[in-house]
């Protein structure tokens, strides 16, 4: 429709007398809010009119115009926001409210870091799942969304395709390299999920089974991304004294496959390179300026969350967990496990040394009796009594062993100042690294890092009004239209007619994270509605039980 055209239509439409209950013209008005687009640009005050799942008009609404209307004075009206970075993906068949997400004004979560929803095949067997009163198998990534769909949700679901699911279905637990004919299945895998919707392949490369593949097979498996149209997300190889290398394979990857890129988490997380995130950006700006669409995301902490047995060195690992286990009880591999925790192995990212041993700096936050301990407090109880006490090394293995090889912790290893200049670039984008959480019921589970519930909101409450390292509006960009057109989503991220209603309503003046390292099952303040395709699922800051969230598949038109 020409320009002139759909505006005379848009106007016709706002001059028809006003009309209420089941015959207004629109499902839901928001009056007088300040608009805060998704582009960046300055905020404008105006209404804005959702007819079904879609905004349909910005501007001067009519009185009475809508079934539902909402005053926004004083309140911030902006997209709803893409958590480019989520861990979703189980807690969302078990409850599909998203609590600890929508209630910071996430619309969409985006899924599968290394392991993915699916596939689960070969040597993955099929995985059974809990999905209310029967057990369900899934097989594909098809089969996840299918049940995400059943069960409702309400937030939008994006997923990439795990190098993790692909490589154990061909490879299973095994630390052999690849064959060619390995390779040809591997990508016959992919090329399944991303029919069944992928947005492209993600790897985890700093711990197997994703460490395990080299640069060039991730080019190669990228190539059925390129036929896609998708993006390789990695978790880079080595966030600290391997940053720079490891960046820059990132980049290589992207620029030999022809694919856009996305570094997870952006960080240096060795204190002995802490200051030097100047570098790392001119490694992104510099393939930038060649034609390479590298990006990344961020989050608004300077604590990241993996597990204990990352400290593990990788060999100790193949075979899975049983093996891993039994090389912890076997004295020779125990001897060889403990030196390369303090000596380091080339080219593998140890957490222990990048904390400088420090055991304060590591706080246990899973599932078991430890958690909320910081690693030294643990030491000090599994030592008490003992004369002469046990190396804290045993210490540590012998938790792990006790906890069936997974103790989930968070460690205090990149700083302030280096993620200040990381979250301030053009290309950097917000990701939680969280889960959709809850402060009661089955969901209340271990102790979560605050992001789960607060990553949003810390950022509009400290980054932007508390420190003003932001812009409002540059947040709301990194926080939508950003992420949406990293992901393809253009329909999505912007507050325009004809685009998706998810929106999210906050006060600017109170909108802040409450959630704490010690106390972290909190949800935030001054996030007053959200609204996911055009329903109401946040109202006054309590969830109204609506699931109207959508699986949003790649390349399908009919999302």
């Amino acid at each position: 429709m020409p320009r002139r055209a759909s505006f005379l239509a848009l106007l016709a439409l706002l001059l028809l007398p006003p009309r209420s209950g089941a015959d207004a013209q629109f499902s839901i008005v928001l009056r007088g809010g300040r608009i805060v687009d998704g582009t960046g640009n300055p905020w404008f005050q105006a209404d804005l009119a959702i007819r079904d799942d879609r905004i349909v008009a910005i501007g001067q609404i009519p009185p009475a115009a809508g079934e539902r209307e909402i005053d926004a004075r004083g309140l911030i009206v902006a997209p709803g926001f893409i958590d480019s970075h989520s861990h979703s993906d189980w807690l969302l068949l078990e409850d599909g409210a998203a609590q600890s997400k929508i209630r910071q004004g996430v619309t969409t979560e985006v899924l599968g870091e290394g392991f993915s929803a699916g596939p689960w095949k070969g040597k993955l067997r099929a995985k059974s799942v809990r999905f209310g009163n029967r057990e369900e198998l899934i097989s594909t990534l098809g089969d996840y969304f299918r049940l995400l769909e059943r069960g409702g949700i309400s937030v939008n679901v994006v997923s990439y395709a795990g190098i993790g699911n692909i490589w154990q279905s061909i490879l299973g637990q095994s630390f052999e390299a690849p064959t060619s004919t390995d390779l040809r299945e591997m990508k016959a895998l992919l090329a399944e999920a991303m029919s069944d919707g992928a947005v492209g392949l993600s790897t985890q490369v700093m711990m197997p089974p994703g460490s395990l593949a080299t640069t060039d097979q991730i080019v190669e498996l990228c190539e059925v991304v390129r036929r896609f149209g998708g993006t390789y997300s990695s978790h880079i190889r080595n966030e600290g004294l391997g940053i720079f290398d490891s960046v820059k394979e990132a980049i290589e990857i992207g620029e030999r496959a022809r694919v856009p890129v996305d570094i997870l988490h952006l960080k240096i997380a060795d204190e002995k390179y802490w200051g030097r995130m100047n570098e790392v950006v001119s490694l992104i700006d510099e393939a930038r300026r060649r034609g390479v669409n590298v990006q990344a995301n961020i989050y608004p902490y300077t604590r990241g969350n993996n597990d204990l047995s990352s400290i593990i060195p990788p060999w100790a690992h193949e075979g899975g967990a049983s093996q891993l286990l039994a090389r912890l009880k076997n004295s020779a591999d125990r001897v060889r496990i403990k030196r390369e925790i303090r000596e380091g192995v080339p080219g593998w990212y140890n957490h222990y040394t990048a904390v400088g041993g420090d055991w304060s700096r590591m706080l246990i936050n899973g599932n078991n009796p430890y958690k909320g301990l910081t690693m030294d407090r643990v030491i000090a109880l599994k030592n008490a009594g003992k004369n002469p006490a046990d190396d804290p090394l045993d210490v540590l293995l012998d938790l792990v062993l006790e906890c069936h090889g997974s103790v989930p912790t968070v460690f205090a290893h990149h700083s302030e100042l280096d993620m200040n200049l990381g979250l301030s670039q053009v290309w950097s984008s917000i990701g939680s690294d969280g889960s959709a959480f809850a402060t009661n019921g089955p969901l209340r589970q271990g102790q979560p890092h605050p992001r789960s519930f607060g990553t949003f909101p810390r950022v509009l409450g400290v980054y932007v009004r508390e420190r003003k390292l932001l812009r409002l509006e540059d947040a709301v960009r990194k926080m939508t239209s950003l992420s949406a057109a990293k992901l393809a989503l253009f329909d999505r991220g912007l507050l325009r007619p004809g685009m998706f209603a998810d929106i999210a309503v906050f006060d600017p003046d109170r909108v802040v994270d409450r959630a704490t390292y010690d106390e972290p099952f909190q949800y935030p303040e001054g996030i007053e509605y959200v609204i996911v395709n055009g329903r109401l699922v946040i109202q006054k800051g309590e969830h109204t039980g609506a699931k109207p969230g959508r699986v949003l598949r790649h390349n399908n038109e009919s999302r």
